[in-house]
């Protein structure tokens, strides 16, 4: 039975269109088409909407698109947008009077760092830097100025292909710099704790050294929400620290140019952007794609730039560094769809 007989018994309540152009959705404002797009009505529609597709079917999860580049040949399957419609965002109060801050997986970072400071809780102020969803910040371990969104995890909620929701910890993830990975046992079980036979599933699969996040003995899995453990605070100081550093990322950074964040994660020890400055990179342009003169570890598009511009030039500040310097740098950015 196909997504069309199953209509009747499933009713949707989301919006679906196809040939959705993905430059709209991804702030680098460049790419190819989505040959299908959904915008699930909230957790439940999105679960009916899974239960139909094909078990091979293409989906992709997106959620403001910074840290996407959708191919100029599209991406021939479908894209699910949770920005605005997976959107829940409140305070739990615990029984021993403790508190958490359970976000879904569309909020937008930088709403959950104010809600938490409006509510007097500290250490979410990071992540009004982060220019994404929570969801984007669980897949990719999102962070800067010193925290990371994980060191403040206490649960998550995830979501299969069959439209199947788990309940998971911290417990049972590989979790690093930039990195999150589902632990499964070698019977092909999750792991909820450590295993000396466990294998990884990566969760943030890179252009350049690519991994799979399928599992023949798994589904795979989306994160829809979370529950943070913040710390109490006080909301003035966490107020001022998130002015203090989106001041800072003003003016250090070419946000007023469409780009994707960081393009590569920081090597240990070091810094992306002065290794590619070092190289004699900065301004560097390939098509409409350049790396800018602002931050040497963003690429901008100038206006007109092609993925395969984007790409190209992602491809080259690696090869030129690795050349140069004997460092391999590894991408942030996620790279989907054919080329054209």
């Amino acid at each position: 039975m196909d997504m069309a007989e199953q209509t009747h018994i499933i009713a949707l309540r989301g919006t679906l269109k196809e040939n959705e152009p993905m430059a709209r959705h991804v702030s680098w404002r460049a790419g190819g088409a989505a040959a299908r797009a959904y915008w699930p009505a909230d957790l439940d529609d999105l679960a009916a909407f899974l239960k139909l597709q094909r078990d091979t079917a293409p989906i992709y999860l997106v959620g403001l698109g910074s840290n996407l580049l959708v191919r100029d040949g599209g991406f021939n399957g479908t894209a699910v947008f949770l920005h605005g419609r997976l959107d829940r965002i409140a305070i739990e109060e615990r029984a021993d009077a403790s508190r958490r801050l359970f976000a879904e997986a569309g909020v937008a970072s930088p709403k959950v760092a104010r809600f938490a400071a409006r509510h007097g809780m500290a250490g979410a102020e990071f992540l009004a830097g982060v220019p994404g969803t929570v969801g984007g910040a669980l897949a990719m371990n999102a962070g800067c100025y010193g925290s990371e969104t994980w060191q403040f995890v206490e649960s998550v909620t995830t979501i299969d292909r069959q439209g199947e929701l788990r309940e998971r910890t911290p417990a049972g993830y590989d979790i690093g710099y930039r990195h999150v990975a589902l632990k499964v046992m070698g019977d092909g079980q999750t792991a909820m704790g450590i295993s000396p036979h466990s294998i990884l599933i990566p969760l943030h699969p890179s252009p350049i050294a690519h991994y799979s996040s399928r599992n023949t003995h798994h589904p795979e899995e989306w994160f829809v929400a979370a529950r943070f453990r913040f710390p109490d605070g006080d909301e003035v100081s966490a107020k001022q620290r998130i002015k203090d550093w989106l001041t800072r990322r003003i003016a250090t950074q070419p946000l007023d140019q469409p780009n994707a964040g960081s393009t590569f994660r920081n090597p240990p020890g070091g810094y992306a952007a002065q290794l590619i400055e070092s190289c004699g990179l900065k301004g560097f342009t390939i098509g409409g794609a350049q790396v800018s003169r602002k931050h040497a570890n963003f690429i901008v598009n100038l206006g007109g730039a092609t993925a395969a511009d984007i790409e190209s030039l992602i491809y080259f500040i690696h090869d030129a560094v690795r050349n140069r310097t004997g460092v391999d740098l590894v991408p942030e950015v996620r790279i989907i769809g054919e080329k054209a």
